[in-house]
């Protein structure tokens, strides 16, 4: 049963995102906000693919246990790729709020980025092995956590100053996703159970890229 719906849900999950993604990289046109948008939700449904699609292979197959290095890569290349659509995701508030400074606030950005992405390289992270180490598993979320800390603080406040309808709930969806994603990484390993908040941390995603998606329709009309 657990194979059943987790492989239906990714299938829904990956096919709405990167179809969403392509179609607004396709028409965003030279509004450059919604070229970032596309390839940020492009960026997403493929690098969560390389852990999915394998997560279903192994529910449906033998099991998780005969796939661990597999798995450990693609969560890898997730953790790569998520950190990749949040400095996309910074560079789309800046487009849509027409930011031209801040200079100060962008390298900060970029060394949490590279920060987290060296963290991630670092073989202490024993992505293959079966029981990976819990606490590179938090180091290498905390400049992470910081990057979504700032991009919640960054939206709801331009938001609210613009009073623009269209974004004024992007920061929710980033405040779901960490506060999701956070427990499984700290508690997963011993209570299963806790990995079930990556469902709603995906539709969590889901609703980021759906924003994007319909504000640029409206627009289009």
């Amino acid at each position: 049963m657990q194979a059943i719906f987790e492989t239906l849900f990714d299938i829904c999950y990956l096919t709405t995102v990167i179809t969403l993604g392509i179609l607004m990289f396709k028409k965003a046109g030279n509004r450059k906000q919604y070229t970032l948008y596309g390839i940020m939700a492009i960026t997403l449904g493929c690098g969560d693919a390389f852990h999915l699609v394998p997560r279903a292979i192994a529910l449906c197959t033998t099991g998780l246990s005969e796939y661990a290095a597999v798995l450990g890569i693609g969560k890898l290349i997730t953790s790569i790729t998520m950190t990749i659509f949040y400095l996309l995701l910074y560079y789309v508030w800046r487009e849509r709020y027409q930011i031209k400074d801040k200079a100060g606030l962008t390298y900060i950005i970029w060394f949490l980025v590279i920060a987290r992405i060296v963290l991630c390289l670092f073989p202490q992270n024993e992505w293959i092995s079966a029981t990976p180490s819990l606490a590179w598993g938090v180091y290498r979320n905390i400049p992470f956590t910081f990057l979504g800390i700032l991009i919640v603080i960054l939206f709801y406040r331009s938001a609210i100053s613009n009073n623009d309808t269209e974004f004024k709930y992007l920061w929710l969806t980033v405040v779901i996703s960490f506060a999701c994603y956070l427990p499984v990484v700290l508690f997963a390993e011993v209570y299963p159970l806790v990995g079930m908040l990556m469902i709603p941390k995906t539709c969590a995603y889901v609703w980021t890229i759906l924003i994007g998606y319909q504000a640029m329709i409206r627009e289009t009309k």
